[in-house]
């Protein structure tokens, strides 16, 4: 997926403020819009998903590469 509306980088960051600024910067977001995130704390991947499932923001995509978590969210 290459598309989406803003970027959130959040490397260097540890729980839970990956998850923190991800909510603020979906709150200042319209609905349908995508945010693409990247992470390097290693609970991200688990943190996104439950995140997703929690607030009904659509995990469109999800992976690790290189030590680094990469997400597309598309906000409800």
């Amino acid at each position: 997926m290459s598309y989406f509306d803003q970027e959130l980088d959040a490397t260097g960051l540890h729980c839970p403020l990956p998850i923190l600024r991800a909510k603020k910067t979906l709150n200042s977001m319209e609905s349908g819009q995508i945010l693409y995130i990247i992470a390097t704390d290693p609970g991200a991947l688990k943190d996104f998903s439950a995140f997703s499932k929690q607030t009904g923001h659509a995990l469109l995509e999800s992976r690790e590469l290189d030590g680094k978590c990469y997400f597309y969210l598309k906000k409800k």
